[in-house]
């Protein structure tokens, strides 16, 4: 697998001769599926200087499963090539500390293979929060229920498992599908996509139970990435932040990934493919991975949360304690956590007959911040890719917690 950020508006794919091709127009992307002879052409053609390719292996991405908690870019102008995520806020005492202690358990990784522990004095309880019949204790934390802003006119991308588009609690909604898994349907086999789209989108009232749902007017944009078994390529994904891109939605909201090394780059192309949403004014945010068991062990941020031009969203209890499975930003260039939001035992939406249920992961966390960047991209309208993550970045309560872990805090709707 062959991807390709072209610079330029148009490629010649004859000249990769019979190599099949799928174009990501908005994103400036090409996946080619070639062999190893047309692989050694397209390098030639960057070594030529006719365009920047780029040559990646494709990876598989799973959906970031339930983790065993189960109760029941920058100016007027447009972004800079250059500028990630990180840049576009201003670097604080706390972020520095964060890096630092980053940097240090990288350093230790990488010596001696030494399991990471948690620095002492930074994970500890602020206030306990819980469902109630009102709404749920993620919606409390976050100060969802404070918002006057419903989404109304926002669109919403959730790129997952696809949804259960017979579920009751989202009869009447504008929702646009697509799927990118072959020979299967939107229809969610697997459960994952729904329980997202109900915390970012769900309904204001669901028939049963509290309040779960953000956004719970903005426009739903359900695209099939990863199968019913939970699984889905590069591609796949690529092609759908593509799709969500050109259908001029202001949220992706992605709880997916891969696990990365300690000390692994970003993949140049969700780089990319970030950076071109932005300029569109989409902004991405991603699911920072599950593969930690605090204190004992820390892994890195998962791609593609990883990259610098895509949000990293990290999790925490009703404590406000960072989730014993949530990976931390210890790797270099872009692999920082960015905001932080609920992600154990959160209730939401779940295929019928089930109807709902509580899940833990930060894949959870992720769908709370795409739903309150739905909520403040209605109130802001001038706030949209760079923009919007500030503003996002801007409205988090600060926790007593490394920024490595939280980043600059758990986001917050007002």
């Amino acid at each position: 697998m062959r991807m390709s950020d072209f610079g330029v508006e148009s490629f010649e794919l004859a000249r990769t001769e019979d190599a099949e091709a799928i174009v990501l127009d908005e994103l400036n992307i090409a996946i080619i599926d070639g062999d190893a002879d047309q692989m050694q052409q397209m390098a030639a053609m960057e070594e030529s200087g006719d365009t920047e390719v780029i040559i990646e292996p494709e990876y598989m991405n799973y959906a970031f499963d339930d983790v065993g908690l189960d109760d029941d870019v920058l100016d007027e102008g447009g972004v800079d090539q250059e500028t990630s995520i990180g840049e576009a806020a201003n670097v604080s005492a706390d972020y520095l500390r964060g890096y630092q202690q980053g940097v240090n358990a990288l350093i230790q990784s990488m010596a001696g293979g030494v399991a990471v522990s948690a620095a002492p004095g930074l994970v500890g309880a602020l206030a306990a929060f819980s469902d109630n019949a009102a709404a749920t204790w993620g919606l409390h934390a976050t100060r969802v229920l404070n918002s006057r802003f419903s989404g109304r006119g926002i669109r919403v991308a959730v790129l997952d498992t696809g949804l259960d588009l017979r579920h009751p609690d989202f009869a009447g909604r504008t929702i646009q599908t697509q799927s990118f898994i072959p020979g299967e349907s939107v229809q969610d086999g697997n459960g994952h996509g729904t329980h997202c789209i109900g915390t970012s989108c769900g309904a204001l009232r669901p028939g049963v139970g509290p309040r779960y749902g953000i956004a719970h007017q903005a426009e739903i944009f359900a695209g099939k990435v990863l199968s019913n078994r939970g699984s889905g390529s590069d591609g796949g994904i690529l092609n759908g932040i593509n799709w969500a891109v050109r259908n001029r939605c202001q949220v992706v909201s992605m709880s997916l990934g891969r696990r990365v090394r300690v000390g692994e780059r970003p993949t140049r192309n969700y780089e990319v493919a970030g950076r071109r949403a932005l300029q569109a004014g989409t902004l991405i945010v991603a699911a920072a991975g599950n593969d930690s068991s605090r204190p004992s062990l820390i892994q890195p941020v998962s791609s593609p949360a990883n990259a610098s031009t895509i949000v990293a969203v990290a999790a925490v209890d009703s404590n406000l304690s960072v989730a014993t499975f949530s990976n931390r930003g210890i790797n270099p260039a872009g692999g920082e956590i960015n905001v932080a939001g609920p992600g154990v035992n959160v209730l939401s939406s779940w295929p019928m007959p089930v109807r709902r249920r509580s899940i833990s992961g930060t894949s959870m966390a992720t769908p709370h911040v795409a739903g309150i960047a739905a909520l403040i991209a209605q109130e802001i309208p001038s706030a949209r890719g760079v923009q919007l993550y500030r503003e996002l970045r801007r409205r988090v309560r600060r926790l007593p917690l490394g920024s490595a872990d939280v980043g600059n805090g758990l986001v917050e709707a007002v």
